[in-house]
C-alpha cells in the first residue's frame, strides 16, 4: 500500500486540508501520515484516516524522514512556506534531501501536489511496488 506524508507550515495549513478535501476520493485507500496539527485539522475536515506524528518543529519532520530513510515512504507533499523563516530549517532541509537520496516524489507547493495526486489517481506510481520489492541497500 501507498505511504503518503503531508505536512504543512503553519501558513499554508488551510491550503492542505484544502487539499485534502479535494482529493479525499484519491487519498482514502492509501496510508497517509502527517505532523501533528496538519494531520489533526485533515481529519477534522475529511474522512481521512491520518497516522500523526509530532508537530513538525518538534521532531514530526524528522519522524517522516525516518520514514523516508528506511524507504518507507512512497510520496511526500510537503507545502512550505517560502516567506517565512522557520527555526526548523535544518530538519526540513534534512528530509528533502533524504527524499532526493531515496528518489521519494515531493511537491512543496499545491500546482506540484495536484499533479502527483492526479498521477496517482491515474495509476503512475507503480513503478513504486518495485521499489519496495526489490529495496536495495545503500553501497558503502
Amino acid at each position: 500500500m501507498m505511504k503518503i506524508a503531508l505536512i504543512a507550515h503553519d501558513r499554508k495549513k488551510e491550503e492542505i486540508v484544502n487539499f485534502a478535501v479535494a482529493y479525499e476520493h484519491v487519498l482514502k485507500p492509501y496510508q497517509l501520515y502527517a505532523t501533528g496539527t496538519t494531520g489533526a485539522r485533515i481529519m477534522e475536515s475529511t474522512s481521512l484516516s491520518v497516522h500523526r506524528f509530532m508537530s513538525g518543529p518538534l521532531g514530526g519532520d524528522q519522524q517522516i524522514g525516518a520514514l523516508v530513510a528506511q524507504n518507507e515512504l512512497d510520496l511526500l507533499i510537503f507545502l512550505r512556506d517560502p516567506l517565512m523563516a522557520q527555526p526548523h530549517e535544518p530538519d526540513i532541509i534534512a528530509l528533502l534531501r533524504l527524499c532526493d537520496v531515496q528518489g521519494i516524489p515531493v511537491a512543496t507547493n499545491v500546482a506540484t501536489a495536484e499533479l502527483l495526486v492526479k498521477c496517482l489517481e491515474r495509476g503512475d506510481f507503480a513503478w513504486r511496488e518495485l521499489v519496495h520489492k526489490y529495496k536495495p541497500g545503500i553501497e558503502e
